[in-house]
């Protein structure tokens, strides 16, 4: 049994989760990703709730490090070909176990992760194969909010949504 009121860090992967996954090149050789704003206001609520958040990313990218710093996202690693071990050094650093995570993935290299965590979760855009290993699949595709709907279930397993929601609207109507 799941008991996602253990969960203190979710960790993200980036490419078909917090994004489409499309990578685009322009004619300058830009390379350019589309991230969600409803799930970039979904993490500030889960950070807002005391739970940590990390992405680990396989490929390097100007566009996710600028995402990360708008959102307070303190725990990014990119150009990652062994998630789990960074992963695992995150867990040690941050002194807590496999059951307080939570991972959202897309594809087969997230998979070493997601076999260790307490909760793991994919959105609805991934292959049907994979989408059998995970326990959550979201309605929603890859950088469509498929990241909010797993931050909003977690907080509603926890017990705490409506508390961390009107707190954090709270927070967002004083500051």
């Amino acid at each position: 049994m799941k008991d996602h009121k253990k969960i203190k860090l979710l960790i993200l992967d980036c490419d078909g989760v917090l994004t489409d996954g499309k990578i685009i090149y322009n004619d300058k050789r830009i390379e350019t990703r589309n991230f969600s704003a409803k799930d970039g206001l979904g993490i500030k609520m889960l950070m807002f709730a005391g739970i940590e958040v990390a992405v680990i990313s396989g490929k390097q990218s100007d566009a996710l490090t600028k995402r990360c710093e708008d959102l307070g996202i303190k725990y990014v690693y990119q150009k990652v070909r062994n998630k789990l071990k960074v992963a695992r050094n995150l867990i040690n650093e941050l002194k807590l176990d496999w059951e307080n995570i939570a991972f959202m993935g897309d594809d087969w290299n997230d998979f070493p992760v997601i076999k260790e965590v307490n909760v793991s979760a994919a959105p609805i855009d991934v292959l049907e194969d994979f989408k059998e290993k995970v326990d959550f699949v979201s309605k929603r595709k890859g950088g469509e909010g498929a990241v909010r709907e797993f931050i909003e279930h977690i907080l509603k397993k926890q017990g705490r949504y409506e508390k961390v929601l009107a707190d954090f609207i709270s927070f967002l109507e004083n500051s």
